[in-house]
């Protein structure tokens, strides 16, 4: 296994699997590892910069970066000259399948520029580092299920560059789906007309806005058929469906049944 012979931070800090932390570093801040360790070591910045220096070429990283660097690469990294760095970091080991997910590269420097990415990263991040500096009963275990989350995360941003106004779009729709859409207001919030919004939406996900937001309430409205004693009249105001009919009418179309037959069926 590459970086066999090397040293193990995770091991040095008494930890299995993962180790975390949080720092916020002046411009003296300077780490170098001629040879390189044997974990994986990953980055979130939350202010200012830093840089990584591998095979003679640096590289810097932002508010927002994430940076993934391999095993056994020799390096230097710390905070770029007159600037400060806030960031959070975490050495693994290299017993993650979930890496085989993200490109071969020595660094990876990826760029989270939608809100609710860096709001999601940040806080399994957060959970990470707390359960690190904490190490209450399991926290070994803890930490190696977070690992994986944020691993995961990274790989599902890499795998399809959606844009972050679309990503935010989404999310929204999913937290308000009680609410009456109006398109004039998730427009605003991204910045966009109605109409831009409109068309960008169709063009990244193949869907309507309006097409979009029903099919998660109904895909949220049969599992409450199907695992709750709710009525399908309740259920469709539960998932945001003023109109009983209406409601009727979109999930047949989706399930090929009106909501009572599904929730009867089998019985």
């Amino acid at each position: 296994m590459k970086g066999r012979d090397l040293p193990s931070y995770v091991k040095q800090q008494g930890g299995n699997i993962v180790i975390a932390g949080h720092f916020h570093e002046p411009e003296q801040y300077t780490v170098k590892r001629l040879e390189g360790m044997s974990d994986w070591l990953i980055t979130y910045t939350l202010a200012g910069d830093g840089y990584f220096l591998i095979d003679g070429e640096e590289r810097f990283c932002q508010t927002g970066d994430v940076t993934l660097m391999q095993p056994g690469v020799p390096h230097q990294y710390g905070t770029r000259k007159g600037s400060s760095w806030h960031f959070l970091w975490a050495h693994f080991t290299s017993r993650f399948m979930e890496t085989s997910l993200l490109p071969n590269a020595k660094l990876l420097i990826h760029s989270t520029d939608s809100n609710v990415a860096r709001q999601r990263i940040f806080q399994s991040f957060s959970r990470l580092v707390s359960d690190s500096i904490e190490r209450s009963a399991y926290w070994n275990e803890l930490c190696e299920n977070t690992m994986r989350e944020i691993l995961l995360l990274l790989a599902q941003r890499l795998s399809r560059q959606v844009d972050p106004r679309i990503e935010e779009i989404r999310h929204l729709l999913s937290s308000r789906m009680q609410d009456p859409i109006r398109i004039d207001e998730l427009a605003k919030a991204v910045g966009l007309s109605p109409s831009r919004l409109s068309h960008l939406y169709k063009e990244s996900t193949g869907s309507s806005i309006v097409d979009s937001l029903n099919d998660m309430r109904i895909h949220q409205a049969a599992l409450l058929l199907e695992h709750t004693d709710r009525q399908a009249s309740e259920v469709a105001l539960d998932v945001g469906f003023q109109n009983y009919n209406h409601f009727a009418n979109q999930f047949r179309k989706r399930h090929g049944v009106n909501p009572r037959a599904y929730k009867h069926r089998g019985q």
